[in-house]
């Protein structure tokens, strides 16, 4: 096995150009599909300037489009920020020496991540609808919210608990040799090593969040793919208001994906923020960071 990994042999001559090769055709068979997708489109006329000229407009943009992303930016917001809340508090809780604990949180962590997003939404809006427990204006909104938090605050309590397992066992029996309490141990030393190495994981999700408030259009919460339907039935151009959206939507997705790579990048200068040590580092020094 070559040295240069450890996982996989160094590929020879032969397997460097069938690599090529492939690589190239790949390219090429995308490129193809690509090309033919613009030429039908081209074909139905959707490249035509009368399709894209409503674009141009600001009573579209103010009327239709930053409605959109106003309601995206806002379902996406509430629902990152409760689910983080939720999944640190039950991923701390199924690691709780505590047995009805964590065993309650287990359940609770493995029911919301059975229960697809849509019926949570659903059933979030039946029931606030029938109880009367928000305006009819923010009842929309506040299913979303719910069935994006349950579901996505029990993936990131399954994130929360890896990262904390991924860390060296001997941190926390070191910190339990220093008297501290588990509880202590868990806060100072545990989590804050434990989010940091995360955080790509929690971007991933917190992008799957953003992008499911597109689901939010079955109970007529007001979004960036709703209104981009809406505006492609009123001005006869659907294909071109799809992809302003779907442009719209990869900029906000890569507007996230930077601010967490930055804040990554901070957290690990920062004091508060360290790298986490890995078992080598560990066994070295003797003793945890």
């Amino acid at each position: 096995m070559s040295g240069a990994s450890v996982l996989y042999d160094a590929p020879g001559p032969r397997a460097r150009v069938r690599n090529m090769i492939t690589a190239v055709l790949t390219v090429l068979v995308f490129a193809a599909i690509l090309g033919w997708v613009i030429w039908k489109f081209a074909a139905a006329d959707q490249f035509t300037a009368a399709k894209w000229e409503p674009f141009l407009t600001a009573n579209l943009w103010k009327n239709y489009i930053l409605e959109g992303v106003q309601g995206t930016l806002t379902a996406a917001a509430l629902s990152i920020v409760l689910a983080l809340v939720l999944g640190c508090v039950l991923g701390v809780g199924r690691l709780s020496p505590v047995r009805w604990i964590s065993w309650t949180c287990a359940t609770v962590v493995e029911f919301f991540r059975a229960v697809p997003v849509l019926i949570m939404m659903l059933f979030a809006y039946a029931l606030f609808a029938e109880y009367d427990v928000f305006p009819s204006k923010q009842l929309a909104l506040a299913g979303v919210v719910t069935g994006l938090t349950l579901y996505n605050g029990a993936v990131i309590a399954e994130i929360v608990r890896t990262g904390v397992h991924a860390l060296p066992r001997g941190q926390a029996e070191a910190a339990s040799a220093l008297g501290l309490t588990w509880l202590q141990t868990m806060r100072s030393i545990l989590l804050p090593q434990a989010i940091t190495s995360m955080l790509p994981v929690l971007v991933s999700q917190m992008v799957v969040v953003l992008k499911d408030t597109a689901i939010g259009y079955q109970i007529t919460f007001i979004e960036m793919v709703r209104q981009g339907t809406s505006v492609g039935t009123s001005y006869g151009n659907l294909i071109p208001a799809l992809m302003v959206i779907a442009v719209l939507m990869i900029s906000l997705n890569f507007g996230l994906s930077w601010f967490a790579t930055w804040l990554e990048a901070r957290l690990r200068r920062s004091k508060k923020g360290p790298e986490p040590v890995t078992p080598k580092e560990f066994v070295q020094d003797g003793s945890a960071v």
